[in-house]
């Protein structure tokens, strides 16, 4: 029956079944990635601040390059005032996307809870000028505001 097979042959079907088992692996992976995730959104929804660290943080073993679950990790670590773990966590995604606005709007408000006043002020400052590059006046503009409203408290 398999007399007529050609190497050809053999090696296309072993590519195709390699690609199909690939293809299943990953959909099994996306899968499992974005159960969890959700489950760390509804743990952070509901306050639970130690779950959603949990899922979020196995979300990130599955996919370390995901900038929402950094930024939402580092938000949760706020919550739970591991500022220091919540700055690395916006400072990675800032090393990895330097031109994600909320990860360095979100990084001086971890500096102005630990009263970094002037490392939040210089953070705000680059989302600032992110926001004219990108062309955002309007979030440039309420940035502007926030860095006044902080100029006057130290006055």
């Amino acid at each position: 029956m398999f007399d007529n097979f050609q190497p050809s042959y053999i090696v296309a079907i072993t590519a195709v079944i390699s690609s199909i088992a690939l293809l299943g692996y990953f959909s099994w992976k996306t899968l499992i990635t974005s159960n969890v995730f959700q489950k760390g959104i509804n743990f952070y929804k509901q306050e639970d601040f130690k779950g959603a660290e949990v899922a979020f943080r196995r979300v990130i073993a599955l996919n370390s390059t995901n900038d929402v679950v950094h930024l939402l990790l580092g938000d949760t670590l706020i919550q739970l005032g591991k500022l220091e773990e919540a700055i690395q966590q916006f400072q990675e995604v800032i090393d990895r996307a330097p031109k994600k606005i909320d990860a360095y709007l979100r990084l001086s408000n971890a500096f102005m809870r630990q009263e970094k006043k002037e490392e939040a002020i210089t953070t705000l400052q680059k989302a600032r000028d992110l926001c004219q590059a990108q062309r955002q006046p309007e979030k440039a503009e309420q940035i502007n505001r926030i860095l006044q409203k902080i100029s006057k408290n130290d006055s």
